[in-house]
């Protein structure tokens, strides 16, 4: 399954969309990144004057590459019964816990690396980092999220 293939099966799209490339991919954990565009309408009321990205949306991101590109990944690599079609699955986070370090401001990119701690019974939690141009932790947590056949 190529990364692309992988995005473009996500049950998202622009704006709302939080990933722009899968920089590696495997059984244990997913890598990606994303830019987030300095027109972002969210931006023009969080916060007047001084622009940052939500930490809603910082969770989300971590969310769409560390979770749930892993778990199309994951889906896509049974070999058994219960694989289902990649395409009719949906997705529904379970259960977030996650610490914030340094701001995002509009047009940076992030990087999250995510590292798979269970994938059993259709539900899939990570340990998941995000990380800035400087390459220093933002934040980072735990995230579940089970898969609806």
């Amino acid at each position: 399954m190529n990364f692309n293939h992988i995005i473009s099966t996500l049950p998202y799209a622009k704006p709302f969309l939080f990933v722009d490339n899968i920089l590696q991919i495997d059984e244990q954990g997913c890598t990606g990144t994303y830019l987030f565009p300095e027109d972002s309408y969210f931006y023009k009321g969080h916060f007047k004057n001084h622009p940052l990205t939500p930490g809603v949306l910082l969770t989300e991101c971590m969310a769409q590459i560390g979770v749930v590109c892993l778990g199309i990944f994951l889906l896509n690599n049974l070999e058994d019964e219960s694989k289902s079609e990649i395409e009719d699955i949906q997705i529904a986070l379970s259960s977030t816990q996650i610490d914030f370090f340094l701001p995002i401001y509009p047009g940076e990119q992030v990087k999250v690396v995510s590292k798979k701690e269970y994938f059993r019974f259709n539900k899939l939690k990570c340990g998941v980092e995000m990380f800035n141009n400087k390459n220093e932790l933002v934040c980072r947590g735990m995230i579940a999220g089970m898969i609806k056949n």
